[in-house]
């Protein structure tokens, strides 16, 4: 696997490294190894898979406060997103700014997002399809979320959403107090 660093402290766009001949290829989807060289969270204890039928569907901006903080590996198995990630941790460099990138399954490219931060994607096809591996169980007294268009983080999403759950559309702006203290 190869790790890119993004513009934000801590995440990476993770590309696969293929080793193929006349019958396609193979590549390590995860290594727990790899993880630990470079000091990366990998104690994976969920697998989620979420399909959005509609292009133009908005999941997010959502993460789970510490002690239930979880670092989230995402991957689009099918159709096309735009990943979104918000650095919400106040003590780093990065606080308050955001990074994207196109997840395809043709480019196989996955979004690190360490604890800490928020997550969420905009679908660019119907029927997207995306894989999560999660390093905390889902716990729902944890669980906070930041409105998809907070004017205080400004996410530029290349296309305006058509489908936002009841739950996406009522997150609050941004609030140090509410997002990041337990």
């Amino acid at each position: 696997m190869k790790f890119n660093p993004t513009p934000l402290e801590g995440a990476y766009t993770i590309d696969l490294e293929k080793r193929g001949d006349e019958r396609g290829f193979f590549a390590r989807f995860f290594c727990e190894n790899e993880y630990k060289e470079l000091r990366l969270d990998h104690k994976i204890v969920q697998v989620n898979n979420s399909l959005s039928q509609d292009k133009g569907t908005l999941r997010g901006i959502h993460y789970q406060l510490a002690p239930k903080a979880e670092t989230k590996i995402v991957r689009c198995i099918k159709g096309s997103l735009y990943d979104v990630i918000v650095d919400l941790r106040p003590e780093s460099k990065t606080f308050r700014q955001w990074f994207g990138a196109e997840l395809t399954p043709e480019n196989r490219t996955m979004m690190y997002v360490p604890k800490g931060f928020g997550h969420g994607f905009i679908t660019l096809e119907p029927d997207t399809e995306a894989l999560y591996l999660v390093t905390e169980f889902y716990s729902p007294e944890y669980e906070r979320g930041l409105r998809w268009n907070d004017p205080a983080i400004g996410i530029k999403w290349p296309i305006n959403p058509v489908v936002l759950s009841d739950k996406d559309q009522k997150h609050p702006d941004f609030n140090l107090e509410y997002h990041c203290k337990s």
